[in-house]
Parts: C-alpha cells; structure tokens; sequence
C-alpha cells in the first residue's frame, strides 16, 4: 500500500470521506486521492515522492508558485513577532492600502478569513443597505457555503451531482432568486417578477467554480444596468479571478463598477484569507460604525497578511499578465490541436492564466451546457494526465490555474502529457 492509500485510509475513519473539501476525495474522476507533502514552484511532492506539474495552485493563491522566496521569508519575519494578536496591526492597514490601489471600485475594506465568509457578509451588507431581503445569484456560480448562497451552486457541489444542499431551510431558499447565466431577459424577468424586493446581485463575472465560463458581449453591462435601474446592490465575487486576471480583477477587464466585491486566494499568499470592500457609504453600515455586524478573531491575521502584501508586492513589480495569458494560450493551442487529430469534440475556454477542458462539441456558456459537456471522459483524460505527472482540477466543473513557475520547461512538459493524454482516449 502507498503512503498515500495508508493516509487516506486512516483519514477515511475520522474525516468524513477522508477529505476537509469534497473536491478533493477525486469521486467524480475516480481513484482515490494523493496526500501532498510539499511544493515548490510549478510541482507538488506527493507522499510517495512522486513530483507532479500541478495546475490547480492551491485553488488559485500560487500565482507565483508555490512556497516563493519572497513570501516565505515575509512570513518567517512576521512569525518573529508573533502568530496573532487579537488587536489590529500595521500590515492590516498596508494590505488595506494595496487593495484600494489595485480596485478602484473599493474606497473601504473589511478582511475576513474566507471567501465564503467575504460573501456571506457581503450579501448581509447589502440586505442591511437596501432593507430588502431577496438576492439574485446564477445557476452554477458559487459564493461559499454559507446557507443564502448554496442555492444551485457550483464548485464541489456540482461536482458530487448535487449542486443544492441538505440543511438549509427552505424559508431561506425562498429568498434566493436562482436565474441563468448569460441570459439578460432572464435578469430582466427576476426583476420584474420581484419589484423592489431585490437587494442585490451577486455573480462570478467570470465563472470559475462550473468550469471556466466568460459572459457573453454585453452581459456583464446589462447587469449593471438592470441593478443601477432597480435599485440593487451589484456584488462581483472576485475571490478567484480577483488579481489573478488583471491587477483590478475582471471588473478592470470589463471595465465595469460593482458596488460591492469580494476577495480572497491571493491577498492571503496562500495562508486564509478574504475580504470584502466597495463604495464608502455603504461599506460604513458595518460595525462599529453602522447596525451590519460582522467580526472575526482572526480577521486580518499577521502571518496572513505579510504573506498576501508580499504577493500583491510581486504582481505590481512584475506585471506578470501577459506572460501568464500567454502561458494560457500555449495549453489550450495544444489541446485543441490534438483534439483536432483524434477527432474529439473538446472546448477549452481560456483567459489569463484560467482554463478548463470540457469535452463537449458547443461552447459552454452556462451551467446547463457545462452539464452536457462528457464528464465520463475528462475522468478518463484526468487519470491518463494523472499517471503523465500532470495534475489538473479533480473535476470537469472547476477551473484550472497556470503560475509564472510554469513558464519554461513545467508548461512544454504538460502540453505533451495533455496532448498524449487526449490522443490515448
């Protein structure tokens, strides 16, 4: 038995299904999973000593690679003086200082500790600024697990063939409005058949937890618009494609305002991390100031933020987006290429440094063209790549994620594993 078969079997009888996130117990591309015991650059070291080119970057953090000089040694120097205070401290006030910087939408911040705790408090920010108690979110987008939001999500939940959750009472399903993605005459509908009960808006503006999946031409414009129209707050979860995408995340990109945004991965370097941030007088409703409550013990945490003010440091110093998107385009050119030789359907959308690999003959613009993309064989696919040293997202329905640590011979390594992996399907 390897070490990593021992360590999941041990974790099978105390963690329910061996793993702390479903994603990783890899039910949906088969086998069972690897236990990492370290990383560096663009490859994960497994507990059998196995070196694998990795692609998923911690779900995102790792867009310098894994375990950078620079923001380990951050983190060894905040260690110095301690792992937390309770109290708040200078680098709260540097990291704060970096994201308005980077975001002109946000005037304040508030950090938290997750991506799901950025949007669980967004969307009570917003509720308690609008004194409406109905949101809009989109089928197959995921804001966390908190109970308003895991309402046809993606991510994990989509992964196991069911994107809804046991738990949550219905009474706060009721207040979720669920519409699809791409569709502004759907939007259009929400409203109407809601009026003035909507407080906000919350969409992944690029989806990244169904697969990776672009809005169309306009779409994102037209929610803007409709909020602006009614009165309701417009949230972009950037907590993936926040400074992974541009320095100021998609909405630099669109070149659109939210009102409100969340944020994580990055700003934490890897440790835990999130935050949420937006227009001045709505972000001041929150405690102490206003009547929205939101704390955490660990909000703001050190070792956190010293590892997240070096990341962002890097991304302003180096400008990295051109490389990574051209990184981006040399995977998905040799996918599509080889798919073109074997005669398969295969769609990569790709942008920056994001990507997925749908096995389907139409583009996946929604949730319900990501479903009849053929998850059957990208676990196949997954495997064969699996076996080549390339790891890739264990799931057809989550976005892959590319670092500067791959430019060079890790990227031309995996475009001839996922190449070969498509041709032996």
């Amino acid at each position: 038995m390897s070490s990593s078969e021992s360590l999941f079997t041990r974790a099978l009888q105390l963690i329910p299904g061996g793993v702390n996130s479903p994603v990783r117990a890899f039910r949906s591309v088969g086998g069972s999973p690897f236990f990492v015991k370290a990383a560096h650059g663009a490859t994960l070291v497994t507990a059998d000593d196995r070196e694998l080119i990795d692609f998923v970057c911690t779900w995102g953090p790792a867009i310098h690679g894994h375990n950078h000089p620079r923001i380990k040694a951050a983190i060894a120097h905040a260690l110095e003086h301690g792992t937390s205070f309770g109290t708040p401290n200078p680098s709260e006030v540097e990291m704060a200082e970096l994201i308005v910087s980077f975001f002109p939408s946000i005037q304040k911040v508030r950090m938290c500790n997750s991506g799901t705790e950025a949007t669980m408090s967004a969307i009570r920010l917003a509720r308690g600024f609008t004194k409406r108690d109905k949101i809009i979110k989109f089928s197959g987008c995921y804001h966390g697990h908190s109970d308003s939001l895991l309402i046809k999500a993606g991510s994990g939940a989509l992964t196991h063939g069911n994107p809804d959750s046991a738990g949550i009472p219905a009474a706060f399903a009721a207040q979720t409005v669920v519409l699809p993605f791409n569709d502004p005459t759907a939007l259009d509908a929400g409203f109407a058949a809601n009026p003035g009960q909507i407080a906000c808006v919350i969409i992944e503006p690029y989806i990244g937890n169904t697969g990776f999946i672009q809005p169309d031409p306009g779409y994102l414009q037209h929610v803007r618009a409709a909020c602006t129209a009614h009165g309701a707050l417009l949230i972009f979860d950037e907590v993936m494609t926040g400074f992974r995408l541009a320095r100021g995340g998609v909405q630099e990109l669109e070149n659109i305002v939210p009102d409100l945004t969340t944020l994580g991965k990055i700003i934490g370097g890897g440790l835990p991390v999130g935050a949420f941030g937006g227009r001045a007088d709505i972000m001041n409703l929150i405690a102490p100031l206003g009547p929205v409550y939101q704390a955490g013990t660990l909000s703001g945490n050190p070792l956190a933020m010293a590892a997240g003010i070096a990341a962002l440091q890097l991304l302003d110093e180096l400008n990295p987006y051109a490389r990574l998107d051209a990184l981006g385009r040399q995977l998905r050119d040799a996918v599509l290429a080889a798919a073109r030789a074997k005669g398969l359907p295969v769609q990569v959308p790709q942008c920056g440094s994001m990507f997925t690999i749908f096995f389907a003959d139409q583009p996946v613009r929604d949730y319900d063209t990501a479903l009849r993309a053929d998850a059957t064989r990208f676990g196949q696919f997954f495997r064969a790549c699996l076996a080549g040293g390339v790891y890739l997202p264990p799931s057809a329905y989550e976005a892959g994620f590319i670092s500067t640590a791959h430019e060079g011979a890790a990227i031309d390594r995996a475009c001839t594993v996922l190449s070969r992996a498509i041709k032996e399907l």
